[in-house]
């Protein structure tokens, strides 16, 4: 479980930790940006802003781009999430040579803190979070002759002396605190000297494993690109302070920074290659920076204003932490915590007289007695599986010209399968298991390695219905030959289930059958008893995304003091992320989570991390959710729907699976998208991962001013809530709006919670599945939300408009999940480290740490 506390009063509001309980404390305005289309270009642009080089570069006469047009697609509003950054004018790009050139005709993005006081409306290149991916012509250091060092660049320059030590610029970084990291000092006579123990590409502020820095983006054959870039607030990068609050103004802001593209051409001052650092003035004079404005890390709430608690589903963290500052200013006055975690005990909890969290869940509560929980819609979202995959040109063979041109650059769009997200799910692609025994999955060595492909992008399954142009790639990385996934129990993981389980072809592989190209399910996830090596088969759906298979490289430490590595888990060769959202910033970054060298001088000796994949060579699939993947701005995978069609995630298709929903088994008042379901089937153009999201409650807990909160929660989210937007109290990107028939009935549910009305004794209206179309604005809004006008219990919403799927008519769907689920296959000693998970997790939970995930050390 994951706690979100959407009120704070310090940088630590985005302190993250993974374990059984977690403070997550976020700020405030969360703003999500971006239409979620199959690609990130498509952000939301509602403050978008274009700038010229030829407006803006400080010798346009020398520019490498003179056309040069930047877009960043949001300027204002930001938090920590991805933006788009786009351009024209460029020219076609060379991808970097490693321990050469740093490529040739690209650009570099950065983010910075302060303005040159020399050039008014230009950042500080010293205020810039730039040099630690350590590679040609990307440091801020840097070697070359005296006769080329400009100008601009002598105050941070130790010219040569002798034969063997030329001369020397070093570009300082200054952090928003005052600090000054510099290996550049002038000694007793004012000569400037080197202080080489000062690593300015490393240091407390930021390191290769921190850095949100674009050190390579490439141009097409057109001179066009783009691609998505981490916005870093002061909780991801503390040396930057973006966001930090500047309470001498009203209303409190946020501070502002820069964004800054670095046109890089075909060769550096002093060389015809891209060697020098792009902070030198032959580089830097050409820059085009543009301003960002943040919302304010922080408090938004009046200090000692009430906190009431929330629960269960991550889905609807994005919508609540964009609510909360119009909600503590409203009728509730409260500030709300929300802990994420399993949606099953929230609304158990919920269900009791006690006062209680207000549970947040996609399911109805199971229980062989009449429901006593009222049931608010009040969000319609959907998992999505993210990726970020570039194009790795295979060198061998006959390719086509129009492939080969388009090497390095990012893929728009991919399609999978409920029998390939099994795949993905299993470790059943060798490549997803660590170097120990994998003769289970068909491998014995590369020149014996069975039928089972090495990755995802390898399998002729993925080819057979994916573009051509997949076929020529050469890309290997266990990132790809599995989804990062969360662990925990959760709703969405058994929604999941149930989009695989609903496809034979994906039955047939799990029960051991298979492929038509002889891939077979790694056995230890087998639901078929005679296959899975435990005798029994893995129960399914269910609450989580199991590592069942106890495969373990052995230590070697012992047999072999030299050369041995130690033992190496399937936990630890693919790590759990601490949530879904997580899964969308890891695509972002480009980190597949792959595990580093072994470092045996360590005490105690332990494998490292391996630092994230820039662009033009990551590839990373995630699980997350349709919310965070517009957050963080990765593109999402087109998913094989019912009706046999492939769907990605956007507000029509979610609004589409929304009208083919029916109730969720015997609870009328709850509505799931049944992948297995004839109406299912008959909706074309729906996404098959979408998912409600309901607010529920006992109406006769005892605390009645609670119940009034918890209310007017409903009423605000329902109504103002569902204006699309990345404003303060709009609804993100990656959320559908609410039709009409799903607002009535929230507020008729909400009446009956703050009046305490069980749904025992009454009838509440439920949402209509038919007739349902994208409104263009919310159903009517007012602007307090204390008993707006609503629906009177037990009468029936009116439809309106003309529906684009089949109406949601016959059989209802049968209950989601059957009695107790049997045992568990047994896994073996990976039955260690989930214990051992959560020992840690405690640990942190105690401990909550300085910064958060995206402060990743080394």
């Amino acid at each position: 479980m994951t706690r979100r506390f959407f009120s704070t009063d310090s940088i630590w509001a985005r302190a993250g930790a993974s374990g059984i309980v977690v403070g997550l404390v976020v700020g405030i305005g969360v703003s999500v940006l971006g239409a979620f289309a199959p690609s990130p270009a498509s952000a939301d642009t509602s403050s978008g802003v274009t700038v010229a080089s030829k407006d803006y570069d400080l010798d346009i006469t020398t520019a490498p781009f003179p056309d040069l047009k930047v877009t960043v697609s949001q300027t204002r509003n930001l938090v920590s999430q991805g933006i788009v950054v786009s351009w024209t004018g460029g020219k076609e790009s060379t991808k970097p040579i490693s321990g050469s050139i740093g490529g040739e005709n690209f650009l570099q993005i950065a983010q910075c803190w302060g303005e040159d006081p020399a050039h008014p409306g230009h950042p500080d290149r010293t205020t810039c979070q730039y040099g630690a991916s350590r590679s040609e012509g990307t440091t801020r250091n840097s070697s070359g002759e005296d006769a080329d060092v400009a100008s601009q660049d002598a105050e941070y320059t130790v010219p040569r002396r002798g034969v063997f030590t030329p001369a020397y610029t070093s570009i300082p970084f200054k952090g928003v605190d005052g600090t000054l990291i510099t290996d550049i000092v002038k000694n007793a006579s004012g000569a400037t000297t080197r202080t080489p123990e000062i690593d300015v590409n490393t240091n407390q502020f930021f390191t290769q494993l921190t850095t949100n820095e674009t050190k390579w983006a490439g141009s097409g054959p057109a001179g066009t690109g783009s691609v998505p870039f981490e916005i870093q607030t002061a909780m991801q990068s503390p040396g930057l302070g973006c966001g930090s609050p500047n309470t001498l103004v009203t209303p409190v802001v946020g501070q502002s920074c820069w964004l800054v593209v670095i046109p890089r051409g075909t060769g550096d001052s002093g060389s015809s290659t891209i060697t020098q650092s792009g902070l030198l003035w032959d580089s830097w004079q050409h820059h085009v920076a543009i301003k960002l404005d943040f919302e304010p890390i922080g408090i938004r709430c009046a200090i000692g204003a009430a906190e009431r608690q929330l629960s269960g589903s991550e889905l609807v963290s994005g919508a609540i932490s964009s609510w909360q500052p119009k909600l503590c200013t409203g009728p509730t006055g409260s500030a709300f915590v929300l802990s994420t975690g399993n949606e099953a005990e929230a609304v158990t909890g919920a269900s009791r007289t006690e006062p209680s969290p207000l549970a947040f869940t996609s399911r109805p509560l199971e229980t062989d007695e009449q429901d006593p929980l009222q049931y608010a819609p009040v969000a319609i979202a959907g998992l999505a599986v993210s990726f970020a995959i570039d194009r790795k040109v295979s060198p061998v063979g006959v390719v086509p010209d129009e492939f080969r041109a388009s090497n390095g650059l990012p893929f728009g769009s991919l399609n999978l399968t409920p029998r390939l997200i099994a795949k993905l799910l299993t470790q059943s692609y060798f490549e997803a298991l660590p170097p120990g025994d994998r003769s289970h999955v068909g491998f014995v060595s590369f020149d014996s390695p069975g039928k089972n492909a090495r990755t995802l992008v390898q399998d002729p399954d993925f080819l057979d219905v994916n573009d051509e142009e997949w076929a020529y790639q050469l890309m290997v990385s266990p990132s790809l030959g599995d989804l990062l996934l969360p662990s925990g129990r959760s709703d969405l993981a058994v929604q999941l289930w149930r989009y695989v389980l609903s496809d034979a072809d994906a039955r047939a592989f799990l029960d051991g059958q298979a492929d038509p190209w002889g891939m077979v399910v790694n056995p230890w996830y087998s639901t078929n008893a005679s296959v899975n090596p435990t005798g029994t088969g893995l129960a399914v759906p269910r609450e989580s995304l199991p590592k069942a298979d106890p495969i373990e490289k052995p230590d070697t430490t012992v047999t072999d003091p030299a050369n041995g590595t130690g033992a190496v888990n399937l936990v630890t060769w693919r790590p759990y992320t601490a949530d879904f959202e997580s899964g969308a910033y890891q695509t972002l970054r480009g980190d597949g989570l792959l595990l580093g060298t072994w470092d045996k001088f360590s005490t105690p000796p332990k494998y490292g991390k391996t630092a994230r994949e820039l662009i033009g060579s990551r590839g990373v699939l995630a699980l997350t959710t349709t919310p965070a993947a517009n957050r963080y701005q990765a593109i999402t995978a087109s998913l094989r729907n019912p009706a046999g069609k492939f769907v990605a995630p956007n507000e029509t298709s979610l609004l589409a699976a929304a009208a083919a929903m029916t109730p969720a088994g015997t609870q009328s008042r709850v509505l799931e998208f049944d992948p297995a379901g004839p109406t299912a089937a008959a909706a074309p153009t729906a996404y098959a991962l979408t998912m409600p999201v309901y607010a529920a409650i006992n109406p006769l807990q005892t605390d009645s001013t609670q119940r009034a909160v918890y209310a007017n929660l409903i009423r605000f989210a329902v109504q103002d809530g569902q204006t699309p937007g990345t404003d303060v109290g709009q609804l993100p990107p990656g959320y559908a709006p609410l039709p009409p028939s799903w607002v009535d009935q929230a507020l008729a549910a909400a009446a009956a919670i703050e009046s305490g009305i069980s749904p025992r004794a009454q009838t509440i209206p439920a949402p209509s599945t038919s007739k349902l179309t994208p409104p263009s604005a919310p159903a009517s809004r007012v602007q307090s939300y204390a008993k707006p006008t609503s629906p009177e219990p037990g009468s029936a919403p009116t439809a309106t408009g003309t529906p684009a799927d089949p109406l949601a008519t016959g059989i209802s769907a049968a209950p989601l999940l059957g009695r107790p689920t049997p045992a568990d296959p047994d896994v073996g000693p990976l039955a260690a480290a989930v214990p051992a998970g959560l020992l840690s997790g405690l640990l942190a939970a105690g401990m909550v740490p300085l910064y958060s995930r995206a402060r990743r050390k080394a």
